[in-house]
């Protein structure tokens, strides 16, 4: 067997989404944060995450997530998160397979019925708890970074579609939230390639009228993502298409999505408190969500989303590279 590396990995699914989470082989990344890290390995590592997440080892929707060590005194782990994309800031449904992942692979310290485990990211401090019963991650319920409303009532000019109206929010990402009937379209996956051209369309046409930065941190700006919500949705269950540069659908409800959601529903408010929000995939899997705390970024009010999902185990795999391989960074087709 001839590879010039090895690299370990526990595949799981958050509520159909996949996440590679890569236990070993990497080492450990040049940087004294994990959004330091996040900029090292993008300028100088970059083929890594394409061998990982491109064809033929991944495929067009694949999602990954690379352990490494903390850079917090208390921190557990910290995480890159990888995409066909790139590299995210944060990931709600990869966060949540990681932690499902070290607790069935016993990683961290397991306790019944909740096991804590705390998480440094490129976008802050994410805190997973994991109910666990028999030594089996039941459901992870994830505090995640500070959310925020960006902006409300945004209209833009997309070619072939014309005057699009979106509000902005972030959830750990930038999201753009559209009501799809507004642009005739049915919310069914027999119509995705149209929903997910307009998206693309739309985060073109954002990004060079108004590409969002965050107020405290401006290399987390851009928008990659357009949540598109059904026209049945309501303000405490709603149901989305999640369309995603470069070209795909989040199959799961989308983690950092939702808390941006609910970030948009209270500064509608549409919700208050610590009222709950049901939001369903495009395939019909649901995350829960809830405000549990208050706080600002910047000079925005924030909520500090709580959210619930589950993930499954999948696989295990010692993934390689042989020298004569004619594709070492994968391929997209």
């Amino acid at each position: 067997m001839h590879s010039s590396m090895i690299i370990s990995a526990i595949d799981t699914h958050t509520e159909g989404m996949p996440t590679r989470v890569i236990t070993g082989g990497v080492g450990t990344i040049a940087g004294d944060t994990m959004a330091a890290r996040r900029m090292y390995f993008t300028e100088h590592l970059d083929g890594l995450r394409r061998l990982l997440v491109n064809e033929p080892r991944g495929h067009a929707a694949m999602s990954g997530a690379i352990l490494q060590p903390a850079t917090t005194d208390d921190g557990h782990y910290g995480v890159l998160f990888i995409e066909v994309s790139g590299l995210l800031p944060m990931c709600g449904h990869g966060t949540i397979g990681v932690a499902t992942a070290l607790v069935e692979a016993g990683m961290v310290p397991v306790t019944e019925p909740h096991t804590e485990i705390r998480l440094d990211t490129p976008a802050g401090r994410v805190v997973a708890s994991v109910a666990v019963s028999g030594g089996h991650a039941d459901s992870v319920t994830l505090r995640n970074v500070p959310a925020y409303c960006d902006s409300l009532d945004n209209k833009v000019e997309v070619p072939g579609i014309g005057v699009v109206r979106y509000d902005m929010a972030y959830g750990g990402n930038f999201y753009a939230i559209v009501d799809i009937a507004e642009l005739g379209l049915p919310f069914d996956r027999t119509r995705k390639d149209r929903i997910l051209e307009s998206g693309l369309r739309i985060m073109e046409a954002i990004n060079e009228f108004r590409r969002p930065a965050h107020l405290e941190d401006e290399r987390i700006a851009g928008c990659k993502h357009v949540l598109f919500l059904a026209p049945d949705s309501e303000p405490a269950h709603t149901r989305n298409a999640m369309a995603i540069h470069p070209g795909w659908f989040d199959r799961s409800p989308c983690g950092t999505g939702t808390s941006a959601l609910l970030a948009r529903q209270h500064a509608r408010g549409l919700l208050s408190g610590d009222q709950v929000l049901h939001n369903d995939s495009f395939i019909g899997t649901t995350f829960t969500a809830r405000a549990v705390d208050t706080t600002t970024v910047g000079d925005r009010t924030a909520i500090v989303p709580a959210i619930t999902g589950r993930a499954w185990l999948t696989g295990t795999a010692n993934y390689l590279l042989d020298p004569t391989d004619p594709f070492p960074e994968g391929f997209v087709f």
